[in-house]
């Protein structure tokens, strides 16, 4: 069986190449990696978000030969980053952590944001977060968390 080659968290791994698998269902049966979560099942949700190449991703779309010889973050593997304290600290002191379906995307598409615009205006944040669906916090806090670490940050990685 051929492999597939990439970068999980930072660290590189062969997976045995299949095709037919989401990259969702290889985080979370092989590789314990459960931030990710199944939400629409049809990349509109947001609750599945990665990071590849510092782009954001829905893993419940994405098949695994599109991760060959990239860079994949979860949001298992973004906690080590400075600025993943920032960004969590923003969510808290602006109430926009309710239930947790979201946050993980939300705090995936923050950071993919943050990395492309430091300090975006509000329309820019309400562009970046867009991809992600929060039934219960609403908008304006996630806004103002995003805001709010965009002020306290340098670059995100």
């Amino acid at each position: 069986m051929n492999e597939i080659r990439f970068w999980l968290n930072g660290k590189e791994v062969h997976h045995p190449y299949e095709p037919t698998k989401r990259l969702l269902d290889v985080l979370r049966d092989h590789y314990s990696l459960t931030g990710a979560k199944e939400g629409c099942g049809e990349g509109e949700c947001g609750a599945c978000s990665v990071l590849i190449d510092s782009l954001i991703y829905p893993a419940c779309i994405t098949p695994l030969a599109h991760v060959s010889n990239a860079q994949v973050y979860t949001i298992e593997g973004i906690k080590t980053l400075p600025s993943y304290a920032i960004i969590e600290e923003a969510f808290i002191e602006e109430g926009a952590v309710q239930c947790g379906i979201c946050t993980p995307g939300m705090v995936m598409a923050t950071l993919a944001l943050l990395k492309k615009t430091p300090h975006p205006t509000l329309e820019q944040i309400k562009d970046g977060i867009s991809g992600n669906l929060c039934r219960c916090t609403g908008y304006n806090m996630i806004v103002k968390a995003v805001l709010r670490a965009s002020l306290k940050g340098e670059s995100p990685w």
